[in-house]
């Protein structure tokens, strides 16, 4: 059988998951007491809060750490790099490497990137850029092309890695030490 079953061993796990959950918080159970208790983290530089962004630069759950999308500004500025696609792919992606690093992760550790282009006929010049910060893996990719990314970016992108202990390198754009 093809696909993700509608009936069979899977999907009865998925219902039982449902099912438990369902009662489980009927009851007055919390998500976590059901599930496992997994500590959640808001995480937000100084620079997001002195900017006034109304997000974190990622969230970490257990030993998974969710970036926001990134585009192609400096870090504590609101004007995107200037170079066009690859300019932008290049500074996008050391936005994402600093948040990583400043977050305990690495670019080693991305195990999947959602890649969003205002302009699909871009790909291929972004992907050059792109691939040279994957030295020894691929993380999994999905891709889509739209209008409207914020500044009037040509790329956004957004990442999920696993991650350590939390640590911020000395130097780091994202670290608060760094920053009046």
């Amino acid at each position: 059988m093809r696909g993700f079953p509608l009936f069979g061993p899977a999907s009865r796990v998925v219902r039982r998951a449902s099912v438990l959950a369902t009662f489980g918080l009927a009851a007055g159970a919390t998500p976590g007491a059901l599930m496992g208790q997994v500590d959640v983290e808001y995480l937000q530089s100084a620079v997001t809060k002195k900017m006034g962004l109304p997000f974190s630069d990622a969230v970490r759950v257990g030993d998974m750490l969710f970036l926001s999308g990134q585009i192609g500004n400096r870090p504590g500025e609101m004007e995107l790099v200037p170079g066009g696609i690859q300019a932008e792919t290049r500074q996008t992606m050391e936005n994402i490497k600093a948040v990583l690093e400043a977050n305990g992760s690495s670019m080693e550790r991305v195990v999947k990137c959602l890649v969003m282009m205002a302009d699909i006929e871009e790909w291929s010049a972004m992907n050059e850029v792109y691939v040279t910060y994957f030295q020894d893996h691929f993380p999994a990719r999905s891709a889509l092309a739209g209008t409207g990314l914020a500044l009037g970016a040509r790329v956004e992108i957004e990442c999920l890695a696993t991650v350590g202990e939390p640590a911020t390198p000395a130097g780091s754009p994202w670290d608060p030490l760094d920053w009046p």
